[in-house]
């Protein structure tokens, strides 16, 4: 593609870039209702959502009068529909389930209503036990516009035995020159086993998660401070060809395809060593019936130049600024945020469901920890140890870790993916690949080079 079909293709992909991640198939949508003691609620199908909505009636509406209509969507649905409600205004959902991706780029736009005196006025929410990370990660310009359901950063799973028969040690604090040498001295160690699982599948939530922590902690950025697009620097180039190579040499089988679940598959059926990815998959990896049960060790997400490396990612709730009814929105907004309700979670379904990840009081439970002791400490500290505002080693335009939080990431990032999987398949060089992705970043550049300079 030229770089002028390349502009229209990424211009009119921006139109729809904040509906846009990885989809994932369940249940269906409700019906919306009115009436003065209910609001209406758009979210997302994930299993802890779904948990929400059983439990809501027979609690927080036998306990407040009111009652709540959910509309319940895959992931990518919900994220198109929400994008098309607030974008209006019409005031017709008060509450929807928003990432952090779009937590800022809503507010900017004012499509959502910032919860600072809904804070400041109810005590026992207690915003302080909400990690700081997460806090940050949901503000704009100094304001409070989401509060979490449940968060992830990212870590290194590791097979402990496997690393002990194969004379390894994991470092406390590992590099990425580490890993590699690990994923080097482990593969093969036994019969099929590969070193290690990394993300290969296009896509910005996918392979571009892990990837572009690697580019920062390797000194790289997407954009520099004044939105200089450095997608083919050579700390950039440095961070994919290493990721490339790692996984090409030591990788999974069918690496180009793989994504969060084709890994979680590799590590739970001992087809990998190691797997570098979100510390959700410790749940599953830790599971009453997973065959690695108990084998898994955690380690802080790798590191060259930076202190940390890890992600930040929360699903989180936020109130629509045409809503009608914020106060009863965020009485339930402050309820399923609530360690009220992760104890409600933990009684009623078993604390393995409990949403956590957003509050430091989850990680003093000793019911939680007692479900979750092989891996909540190292979850807690890599949430604790991401910095949305400084991810790098330089200033960034724009906040985020994983992502830049900015609508025409997700096309960009998309796009700049699809050339990198193609390097992992082999089917280019990487040096070609960023070659491309800086032609696109630059489309992007221009856009707020000519605003900021206006």
């Amino acid at each position: 593609m030229r770089p002028t079909a390349r502009r229209r293709a990424l211009a009119g992909a921006v139109v729809a870039s904040v509906g846009v991640l990885t989809g994932c198939a369940g249940w269906g949508g409700g019906a919306v209702g009115g009436g003065g003691d209910s609001i209406n609620v758009l979210m997302v199908n994930n299993p802890q959502m779904v948990d929400l909505q059983n439990l809501t009636a027979k609690n927080f509406t036998a306990e407040t009068g009111i009652r709540v209509n959910f509309t319940v969507l895959p992931e990518n649905d919900v994220r198109d529909k929400i994008s098309q409600e607030f974008s209006s205004q019409a005031g017709q959902y008060d509450v929807a389930s928003l990432s952090n991706f779009e937590i800022p780029i809503y507010a900017k736009a004012k499509w959502i209503a910032p919860l600072d005196d809904y804070v400041a006025q109810d005590p026992d929410f207690d915003q302080d036990d909400i990690l700081p990370s997460m806090t940050t990660s949901l503000s704009s310009d100094g304001s409070l516009y989401g509060e979490p359901f449940y968060g992830e950063s990212s870590f290194l799973m590791y097979r402990k035995d496997v690393l002990e028969e194969a004379g390894e040690r994991m470092p406390e604090k590992p590099t990425w020159e580490d890993v590699a040498r690990i994923a080097a001295a482990v593969d093969g160690v036994r019969p099929g086993m590969k070193g290690i699982c990394l993300r290969g599948q296009p896509g910005w939530g996918q392979i571009f998660a892990p990837l572009t922590t690697v580019v920062n902690t390797f000194g790289g950025t997407w954009f520099d401070a004044d939105w200089t697009p450095k997608v083919d620097a050579p700390e950039f180039e440095k961070a994919v060809q290493f990721y490339v190579d790692l996984v090409r040499e030591h990788g999974e089988n069918g690496a180009p395809q793989a994504g969060f679940v084709e890994c979680l598959n590799n590590l739970t059926q001992g087809n990998v060593a190691m797997w570098y990815d979100a510390t959700s998959a410790a749940g599953s990896l830790e599971a009453k019936d997973s065959p690695v049960k108990g084998k898994i060790g955690y380690a802080p997400a790798p590191v060259v130049e930076t202190d940390s490396s890890g992600w930040l990612y929360t699903w989180s709730w936020a109130i629509q600024q045409a809503s009608t009814k914020k106060d009863n929105a965020w009485k339930f907004v402050s309820w399923a945020s609530s360690a009220k309700y992760e104890k409600l979670v933990g009684e009623q379904l078993g604390w393995a469901r409990v949403p956590a990840g957003k509050r430091a009081s989850t990680y003093d439970n000793p019911d939680y920890l007692q479900v979750a002791e092989a891996f909540a400490a190292p979850t807690k500290a890599a949430i604790e140890a991401a910095d949305p505002e400084d991810p790098g080693v330089q200033p960034r335009p724009a906040i985020g870790i994983q992502f830049v939080d900015i609508p025409e990431f997700p096309s960009l990032g998309t796009q700049v993916s699809q050339y990198v999987s193609s390097a992992i398949a082999g089917q280019m060089s990487v040096a070609d690949a960023l070659e491309q992705g800086q032609e696109l970043a630059e489309d992007v550049a221009e856009r707020y080079q000519d605003r900021s300079s206006s």
